[in-house]
């Protein structure tokens, strides 16, 4: 949840795009354009695109754009993706802009509720549907909802982090959590999921419940500074619940420091090079592979479905706990990544060979499995 930088190809493939970067109180927001065939556009709206943030995990610029991207371009239909940066004032503004120059469809990934849902009700006044996406925004009732099983996510987490504790034979271990955002309702599913899992052995005894403390806008430098307070508060902490790549990585650096890593099993999730490398190192226990061409393709198909003047279904829902109402959704399922399966991650695409097996991870690579 993995850095905030693009990759070569990625940026290589946004210039190719005619990517332009104007400046934002929060930092750089980066843009997408493209302008569909007349034939096509004239068959078709506009679909507006705001991606949160390329700060706290690298799968927003990396992975979701480019996705996005090879959809709308399959589909013919004209796009604006743009990049917030975790400006909410940017994030708002974006919104106005895009509907202004003729969006017909607004895709976003909220950076809160609050701010997502003032933009769903201005969408909304002006007959523009809207798609949440990775992120439900409470309250604010979007037509669609397209991400990933997102309780499922965290029983991973738990259950992969009770493995990797038995695997080491751990007795009592003390558990810290590093929760994702306070703000992001993805992380209250995560966290929810992974206290299904970790609970019940608190409550048993088999388990110490250790320090638990949520990283604002899960930003990766504030996480180093949380878990080191954490670790000088209870040095005995044998297990890291962290929320994503991003925040495990935070976590691993602070271990390498107290030559920890390694001894205390860390969890991550996105499937970042960085998390599976520091998997392949043996540092982190495991992430969480979301195949976001997936999620990206279910929710390009609605966007181009509504952009069309279609009413798409959608197969699933999920109920919004502020309003009580369901909201049609598309779900993915997401899987554990561990050592013996880092090679499916490559195999599926989402991280090349290349990038992942780099330097000193190229025998770690061989030794894996990776082809």
């Amino acid at each position: 949840m993995r850095k905030g930088i693009l990759s070569m190809t990625a940026a290589a493939a946004a210039l190719a795009l005619g990517l332009t970067a104007c400046g934002g109180d929060g930092g750089q927001t980066t843009t997408s354009t493209s302008s569909a065939p007349a034939s096509s556009a004239a068959k078709a709206g506009k679909v507006g695109v705001i991606l949160p943030d390329s700060k706290s995990s690298a799968r927003w610029e990396t992975a979701d754009r480019k996705y996005l991207e090879e959809a709308f371009k399959a589909a013919g239909v004209e796009y604006d993706i743009q990049n917030a940066q975790n400006d909410k004032t940017a994030f708002q503004t974006i919104a106005d802009q895009m509907i202004t120059n003729g969006a017909t469809v607004l895709m976003i990934v909220n950076l809160d509720s609050g701010t997502g849902k003032t933009v769903i009700e201005k969408a909304k006044s002006q007959g523009v549907p809207t798609i949440d996406y990775d992120r439900l925004t409470l309250g604010g009732g979007a037509a669609y909802y397209v991400s990933f099983d997102n309780t499922k996510v965290g029983t991973l987490q738990g259950e992969g982090l009770s493995k990797c504790l038995t695997d080491k034979k751990v007795e009592k271990p003390i558990v810290a959590y590093l929760n994702g955002s306070p703000t992001d309702n993805n992380a209250t599913l995560f966290k929810e999921g992974y206290d299904g899992v970790l609970k019940p052995k608190f409550d048993s005894g088999d388990y110490v419940k250790g320090p638990d403390q949520s990283v604002p806008d899960w930003d990766n430098t504030q996480a180093g500074t949380i878990f080191e307070q954490m670790l000088t508060e209870q040095p005995k902490i044998a297990g890291v619940l962290a929320a994503n790549d991003g925040l495990g990585n935070a976590a691993i650096t602070v271990l390498k420091k107290n030559n920890l890593n390694g001894k205390v099993p860390v969890t991550g999730q996105d499937a970042t090079v960085q998390g599976l490398q520091n998997i392949l190192a043996g540092d982190q226990c495991m992430t969480v592979y979301k195949a976001v061409k997936k999620e990206a393709d279910a929710a390009a198909k609605l966007a181009v479905a509504l952009a069309k003047g279609e009413k798409p279904t959608a197969s699933g829902s999920v109920k919004d706990p502020e309003t009580n109402q369901d909201v049609p959704a598309e779900l993915m399922e997401p899987q554990a990544i561990y050592l013996d399966n880092v090679k499916d991650v490559v195999a599926d695409g989402y991280v090349t060979k290349e990038e992942l097996c780099k330097g000193d991870f190229a025998e770690k690579c061989t030794e894996a499995g990776i082809q």
